[in-house]
C-alpha cells in the first residue's frame, strides 16, 4: 500500500514507515502531522485516484528530526582575481509516515 500526497508545491510517494523531508515547520520533535491533500492511494484491492484529492483520506506522520543541508555557491574567474563564496542553509522537517488513513 502506498500513497501520493501534496505538500506545498511538492508531491511525495510514501509507504507506511518511510521517512520524508518536507518543508520546514515550526513543530516539536515527536509531534504528529497530518497531510490532507492525498492525490492517489494504491491498495491490494485496487487504486483510488482523486479528482483532485481523495475525500476523507489523510496521511499521519510523526516528526523525527529537523535536518538542514548547507549549499555553497562559488564563483571564480581564473587570472582575474575574482572569487566569491556564498552559503545557504535549507531547513527541513523529517517526518516518519505512521499510517495511511482512508474513510
Amino acid at each position: 500500500m502506498y500513497a501520493i500526497f501534496e505538500d506545498g508545491s511538492h508531491q511525495y510517494r510514501v509507504h507506511e514507515g518511510d521517512v520524508v523531508n518536507v518543508d520546514y515547520r515550526d513543530v516539536q520533535i515527536g509531534s504528529n502531522i497530518e497531510f490532507a491533500r492525498v492525490l492517489f492511494v494504491q491498495q491490494d484491492a485496487g487504486a483510488k485516484i482523486g479528482q483532485p484529492t481523495i475525500t476523507g483520506a489523510r496521511i499521519v506522520g510523526q516528526v523525527v528530526a529537523m535536518p538542514s543541508t548547507k549549499i555553497y555557491v562559488q564563483h571564480f574567474r581564473r587570472r582575474k582575481n575574482y572569487r566569491r563564496l556564498k552559503g545557504h542553509r535549507q531547513h527541513y522537517t523529517a517526518v516518519r509516515i505512521s499510517q495511511i488513513v482512508q474513510e
